[in-house]
């Protein structure tokens, strides 16, 4: 059987299967990528942001497919599906509209030449292995920029997105780019570092594992081969003060559960003022026991399943072992009966640096809350973990939460907002969370040539 298969998380019933790359192919398309690439890199800017403009149209023509299809591989609820589906249609009108500008020669300062300038080229055929949580979004982020930049795309996306990823490479093609200039495949990990081997692959980025970015890491740097990746995160949401502790804990829990509380950027640790803390405790219980949990098809649905039930026994293990360590569990942390990968959302409370889930990802509907006396006490447990993804600092007076926003060692740091991602602007982390920036101008810096051209007069001494 294939390791490709749609296994629907709210039935636990397997709908698509789709044939894997067998080894044989792998040395084929890593072969029609550079084929493609050559035809692309020379089809003029202008046509090429011409195509991710009608990429853009019809995902916003074929949204309701679009969306039903990650609501049956993955799970998630519908209006998130269709606000992720619009978010990359977003993606790819941006880098349509804004890109070509973003790549005109730079000239700069001669230096005793007749004239030095810079120019931005592609540098060939990339990788990108893409995660389950937001199979749009995510690959928008990593497509747009490069197929803009001329650079021609092998996509490996998790196992359970064959159908989405399907849909993705056949909207690109509806919108001209060419075959070999966008590649689906439905390709193991080792057939993964086989293509890296090849000499005319130029770069890979992944989304994923830690695990992963580290064997991706290794096997690019092996080969010489550029890496961009974008892997976990454990964000810090602190909380200085509030003029409305219930509007701050609706927007707390509704940040933390979106997406059933799988996303590397979700708001994973909730660190509270002491004065403060019992009113937020007892308020975000409030709303993860109100937070409608159920079928992702149906319109009232907060929370879906999650991805798979072998993803929500992991959550519900880490759960349990926190309470075993002495954490507090004020509500949820079960998994349901039935056939689906549902996990009630769970609140905890008195972890210390002694228990797993201190240092741990929790990939799921789970919160956990710190009580802190002092702002330099939250910045200081906010920033001793590995991670450095986001995080983000409430407080009725931002000249107060500035000073902790930038003392947070993150890739983004947000006040009075938590995890916002926009087509403009950029998107990673430091630390265990990766390296590298997908979004805006800095998605377009990573795989590419910045080439200097200098001219010096023929007649120079």
């Amino acid at each position: 059987m294939s390791a490709y298969v749609t296994t629907n998380p709210t039935t636990g019933i397997t709908e698509h299967e789709f044939p894997e790359l067998t080894d044989d192919q792998v040395s084929d398309i890593a072969d029609r990528s550079a084929e493609g690439f050559q035809t692309w890199r020379h089809t003029p800017v202008a046509e090429r942001a011409a195509a991710l403009a009608r990429t853009a149209a019809i995902y916003e023509q074929r949204a309701a497919e679009l969306a039903a299809a990650i609501t049956t591989e993955m799970g998630k609820p519908k209006s998130q599906a269709a606000g992720e589906v619009q978010l990359a249609a977003d993606i790819y009108r941006w880098y349509a509209e804004h890109g070509p500008d973003l790549l005109t020669t730079e000239q700069l300062d001669p230096q005793g030449a007749q004239e030095s300038l810079v120019q931005k080229l592609p540098i060939g055929p990339l990788i990108g292995v893409m995660p389950w949580n937001y199979p749009y979004y995510q690959v928008a982020r990593f497509t747009a920029p490069n197929l803009l930049l001329g650079n021609s795309i092998i996509l490996k996306h998790a196992h359970i997105c064959g159908a989405s990823s399907k849909l993705m490479a056949e909207i690109l093609h509806d919108a001209a780019v060419p075959e070999n200039a966008y590649i689906n495949v439905y390709a193991t990990n080792d057939q993964v570092a086989q293509l890296l081997r090849h000499p005319a692959i130029q770069g890979i980025s992944l989304t994923g594992s830690e695990r992963a970015g580290s064997s991706v890491a290794a096997e690019a740097g092996k080969n010489l081969k550029k890496s961009v990746l974008e892997l976990g995160g454990s964000d810090p949401f602190i909380l200085l003060d509030t003029a409305d502790m219930s509007e701050t804990v609706r927007i707390a829990a509704r940040a933390r559960l979106s997406n059933a509380g799988q996303a590397c950027n979700s708001p994973k640790r909730f660190i509270v003022l002491d004065d403060l803390y019992d009113d937020f405790v007892a308020g975000l219980v409030e709303e993860f026991q109100r937070t409608v949990v159920g079928d992702p098809a149906e319109p009232d649905t907060e929370v879906g399943p999650l991805s798979s039930k072998s993803a929500r026994d992991t959550v519900a293990d880490q759960i349990n072992t926190a309470v075993r360590q002495g954490a507090t569990l004020h509500t949820g942390g079960s998994a349901r009966n039935g056939t689906g990968a549902f996990l009630e959302p769970a609140v905890l409370t008195g972890i210390t640096p002694e228990m797993d889930a201190y240092s741990d990802e929790l990939f799921g509907p789970v919160a956990m809350v710190y009580k802190v006396s002092s702002a330099e006490d939250a910045l200081a447990l906010a920033n001793d973990v590995d991670f450095g993804l986001s995080g983000s600092v409430w407080s009725t007076d931002t000249s107060r939460a500035a000073p902790i926003a930038d003392g947070l060692d993150v890739g983004m740091a947000y006040i009075n907002e938590h995890g916002t991602t926009l087509p403009g602007l950029p998107f990673g982390g430091v630390n265990r969370s990766g390296y590298g920036r997908e979004l805006g101008r800095w998605g377009l810096g990573e795989f590419v040539n910045t080439k200097l051209r200098r001219i010096s007069p023929s007649d120079r001494k």
